[in-house]
């Protein structure tokens, strides 16, 4: 079984079901964005009804001469499933694998900005009344805290009421040339592990009753899928598998957490620009 996160990799171009429509667009980014309107199609490609844009680059451990442009695309993509309201912006994954930390990376460069009327004086209140109110949360995984994420969000959701969740997670991929060049979002919500086989429970609109919007980068690919996709044969059984991940993954994670949370700050408080995000940085 190929495992893979990203609907681009699960949609055979060449041959659409009538219930998939694909349109290609973009500029600093190549930009695909795949609609699924009926929920059978979870049954035959493995990804349910909703919206899923897919961006493309050289790569994003590297800074490009277009960074800006990359920001300022990926904020414009982003703002298409942003309803109006509080924002909870929730970073998954462990902060203690790299490969893994991309949510908690991303999370640390968000502004965090619900508790700044109470804590500001009224000569700030109109710069106040610009920024839309975000809380910011990464709450590590099951294996540290003895509780699902999904658990604690929903309750934290329970508490300050946001009107969606923006959740940040590492992805994995079938195709190696994915790895670091790609960030997917979708309004369909995610899965926390399903790409590696160790799914948690699921944060969607169903299970938290508010939009749930899923950003990630694929880090990690399986080796039995590297070999099927490089043989276009199954690897033998008694083959040990692993995950793959790239050598500078270290430098992946951070500037693809640093991207992400440009594009996010960006999306999120369009009042402020390009300049105005990197000075918080």
């Amino acid at each position: 079984m190929i495992r893979t996160d990203l609907a681009l990799e699960n949609v055979a171009m060449d041959s659409l079901p009538e219930y998939v429509h694909i349109e290609h667009r973009g500029k600093a980014f190549s930009i695909t964005e795949i609609i699924i309107d009926d929920d059978d199609a979870l049954e035959t490609i493995g990804k349910g009804r909703g919206r899923y844009i897919t961006l493309e680059c050289d790569g994003l451990s590297r800074f490009s001469a277009e960074y800006s442009e990359m920001a300022e695309e990926l904020a414009a993509e982003l703002r298409k499933f942003i309803p109006d309201g509080d924002i909870l912006v929730a970073g998954l994954g462990n902060a203690d694998i790299t490969p893994d930390a991309l949510g908690p990376q991303t999370v640390s460069r968000i502004l965090a900005t619900r508790h700044l009327r109470s804590e500001l004086d009224n000569s700030e209140e109109e710069f106040l009344c610009s920024l839309r109110p975000v809380s910011a949360f990464a709450g590590g995984v099951l294996g540290q805290t003895g509780i699902e994420t999904a658990e604690v969000i929903r309750a934290i959701s329970a508490e300050i009421k946001p009107s969606a969740i923006i959740a940040v997670d590492a992805l994995a991929c079938s195709d190696i040339s994915r790895l670091g060049t790609t960030i997917q979002l979708t309004d369909t919500g995610i899965s926390p592990g399903s790409g590696v086989a160790n799914a948690r429970h699921e944060l969607s609109g169903s299970v938290m009753g508010i939009p749930v919007i899923a950003v990630g980068v694929p880090t990690v690919v399986d080796m039995h899928t590297i070999v099927r996709s490089l043989t276009d044969r199954d690897a033998e059984p008694s083959m040990p598998n692993m995950m793959v991940t790239p050598r500078d993954i270290d430098r992946l994670t951070e500037r693809a957490a640093q991207l992400l949370a440009f594009g996010i700050n960006l999306a999120l408080q369009p009042t402020l620009g390009f300049e105005d995000v990197r000075g918080l940085f």
